[in-house]
């Protein structure tokens, strides 16, 4: 069997051979931004080390289970690779709420659709307070230093939604996900499943350096406002 990072997951209906993007073996990131991307990774890591290891021990001692949370999402050209955030879940949520794990739903469930909610049974007492601060993110900065994900793009997907894709939506595997995109600087937790893709492929479509650099900055100060962490 392959592993994540060799493996291709097949994304439906319309290939993304069909929406003209370049083939996965091809693709290289530019060379300057991907060293932006290291040294901004890195120093994340390095800075934020002390936060890290206090955020490990409150997790570790909070409730049963790892620190780390690792999830296959889907990366650029449906390339899967291994996800990770520090733990806000119960390590045995998933036997505990299999419904919520079900990814089953009608057209008209599709459009209400919002996967964080609250007072999401799953989420243990330390997890409420890493989502809201968005701390339990900062781990991803290691999938940047990998070259998996970007510091901006949108938010990688779990493979249980990719049937849901249908024919443009799949420009969003076009690019590589990253730790902050569009969808997170407008509303964040606030969109329904299609808005937070609209604005997926509204940044696929509008992608430059300088909406980066915008989304950039309002990601900071939405992290400092909480604003629609939950």
């Amino acid at each position: 069997m392959n592993s994540p990072s060799q493996a291709r997951i097949l994304l439906p209906e319309t290939s993304l051979g069909n929406l003209d993007c370049q083939p996965a073996t091809r693709y290289r990131v530019p060379f300057g931004l991907r060293c932006i991307e290291v040294v901004v990774a890195g120093a994340v890591l390095l800075l934020s080390a002390p936060v890290l290891a206090i955020i490990a021990l409150i997790v570790r001692f909070g409730t049963p289970g790892p620190v780390l949370f690792y999830q296959d999402r889907v990366g650029r050209n449906g390339k899967p690779f291994r996800f990770v955030k520090f733990r806000t879940l119960y390590a045995d949520a998933k036997l505990r709420f299999p419904h919520l794990y079900a990814y089953k739903y009608s057209e008209r469930e599709l459009q209400g659709l919002k996967f964080k909610v609250l007072d999401d049974p799953r989420v243990t007492p330390q997890g409420v307070w890493l989502r809201k601060s968005s701390f339990d993110e900062l781990p991803n900065f290691w999938n940047v230093l990998t070259g998996e994900m970007a510091l901006v793009g949108p938010r990688p997907e779990i493979p249980e939604m990719l049937p849901y894709y249908k024919g443009e939506m799949l420009r969003k595997f076009s690019v590589r996900p990253g730790i902050t995109g569009l969808a997170q600087t407008s509303g964040r937790g606030r969109l329904g499943f299609y808005e937070t893709v609209a604005h997926d492929l509204e940044y696929v479509k509008k992608s430059s350096v300088t909406l980066d650099l915008t989304i950039i900055l309002k990601t900071v100060r939405m992290v400092f406002l909480r604003d629609g962490a939950f």
